[in-house]
């Protein structure tokens, strides 16, 4: 069932067999933890020999290893394995209402549906239905459109917003007798998951008919005070992986034009590739919360980065200067909040500082600060970018949210934030950092002497997950360092 006025199908789900252990079957999002391979490994031997997602993803930390290929094709062949044997159902044309319990809020609210990318346009300025919220980045596409360019099935991670202040097209779905399809508890401490299937025709016509109120464009006009065509859905998260689905659609009829895939018309508009699984969310839910995310930067010249960064925006008409500080804390009361300036914290060779930009040209300090970074990863093929989601995320990477960074790293926020991310690589595989090891701070010296050495006077409590990761380091790097206790 297809509502075209407003980019909506009725999806047909698969959803695992009954008697699946549905903790397991479940995990997280492949683009995240993409800096830190002993999550992913904990994952994989947490769910060996069980029906699980994680055998149907390719985590984006695996992406530039030389097994990728393999991995692809294994993927593949784990879906083919999954369907034929049965351990995917499919269940009948139905919305999923979902309701979601994280550490962070008792409850977030979002349906499952499937889009219209033929309504979905990514470019700068466009009028779509559908639309980005952030620049797509295309070079991130290619690895994405292999890993789904042969699946038979796809396993999105996308969040769309919708404006609906009211609340007429979610939160009323709650308020009826819906059949549970799910409800269980997340790996990794990842909260609680509960599903509904809504399938009834008057539950139906009344989520479309609340979504095309909110498409009229008359209403939308007066609304939001302007003269456009209507943008009813806003991408939240995921406008990559939404992009790749956008492309894998786009080489289809491209395909079916060039006769090299036999489709007639009709046939070619009710292709499943046509549209993509999302989860709507109301951007009023009070349990979407907007974090911060931080830039990451390896294996950059530190000496020459900040010039670097001065010359960038002398050249685009800004003002660039860097003032250093002695902590976070005294960052934190340097960065300017007005109109007129754009600030950011940053951390770079093991120095605490605030980035400061006048006359900026755009109203979000992100949208000033990112094209400097894609600008410099072009002239620096060595240098790679990571993007790390909140600030806990970061924090648990670390032994000490107050720890220096490290040489050959750069760390920068968008916006005002508590924490930063330090981890581990420098030049040539050189460690300086310190780690921990049976609940204490121990300090990895890095060989000759040259290279930086982190002196911390006290003993901090570690989390586990933090121990293992370090733990891992120490064993394989341990021939060049010498270990020191504090």
């Amino acid at each position: 069932m297809i509502f075209n006025n407003i980019g909506l199908q009725l999806p047909q789900i698969l959803l695992p067999k009954s008697g699946t252990d549905m903790q397991y079957w479940s995990v997280i999002a492949c683009d995240q933890y993409t800096s830190d391979r002993g999550y992913w490994q904990r994952i994989e031997q947490k769910t060996a020999g069980k029906l699980s997602t994680l055998n149907l993803i390719f985590p984006e930390v695996n992406l530039e290893d030389e097994d990728c290929q393999d991995r692809i094709t294994n993927i593949n062949t784990a879906m083919d394995h999954y369907l034929t044997n049965n351990s995917l159902v499919e269940q009948p044309p139905s919305f999923i209402l979902v309701d979601r319990k994280t550490s962070e809020v008792e409850s977030r609210k979002g349906l499952i549906v499937a889009l219209d990318l033929e309504q979905y346009d990514y470019n700068k300025g466009a009028k779509s239905l559908i639309r980005a919220t952030e620049g797509t980045i295309l070079d991130r596409l290619p690895p994405r459109i292999k890993v789904r360019q042969n699946a038979p099935i796809e396993l999105p991670h996308i969040m769309v917003l919708i404006d609906d202040p009211k609340k007429t097209v979610i939160e009323p779905l709650f308020d009826q007798q819906l059949d549970t399809v799910y409800d269980f508890e997340l790996m990794e401490n990842g909260g609680h998951l509960t599903g509904y299937r809504v399938d009834q025709p008057e539950l139906i016509s009344q989520i479309t008919t609340a979504l095309e109120t909110l498409a009229d464009k008359e209403s939308y006009q007066q609304n939001y005070n302007v003269d456009e065509d209507v943008m009813l859905y806003a991408m939240g998260d995921g406008n990559h992986s939404f992009a790749t689905a956008k492309a894998i659609w786009q080489q289809l009829k491209e395909d079916v034009a060039a006769g090299k895939v036999e489709l007639s018309h009709d046939q070619l508009m009710a292709h499943p590739s046509r549209f993509a699984l999302v989860e709507l969310v109301n951007v009023h839910d009070v349990g979407l919360e907007f974090e911060a995310i931080h830039r990451v930067m390896f294996s950059i010249e530190e000496e020459t980065f900040l010039d670097e960064m001065k010359e960038y925006f002398s050249t685009h008409n800004m003002d660039f200067s860097f003032t250093p500080c002695t902590d976070l804390s005294e960052v934190e009361k340097s960065l300017s909040l007005n109109g007129e300036q754009h600030s950011f914290t940053c951390t770079i060779a093991g120095t605490f500082g605030v980035c400061r930009i006048n006359n900026p040209q755009y109203t979000l300090v992100v949208a000033t600060l990112q094209p400097f970074l894609d600008h410099y990863l072009n002239s620096h093929s060595d240098s790679r970018i990571d993007y790390i989601h909140g600030d806990q995320s970061v924090t648990d990477f670390l032994p000490s949210p107050n720890m220096t960074c490290l040489k050959q790293l750069f760390s920068m926020a968008h916006c005002p934030v508590k924490h930063f991310l330090w981890v581990k690589q420098t030049r040539n595989g050189f460690i300086s950092n310190v780690v921990a090891s049976n609940n204490t701070l121990i300090e990895l010296q890095s060989w000759p002497p040259n290279y930086r050495s982190i002196q911390i006077s006290t003993k901090l409590p570690l989390g586990q997950n933090t121990r293992q990761n370090y733990a891992r380091v120490v064993t394989r790097h341990a021939a060049p360092y010498r270990l020191k206790s504090i």
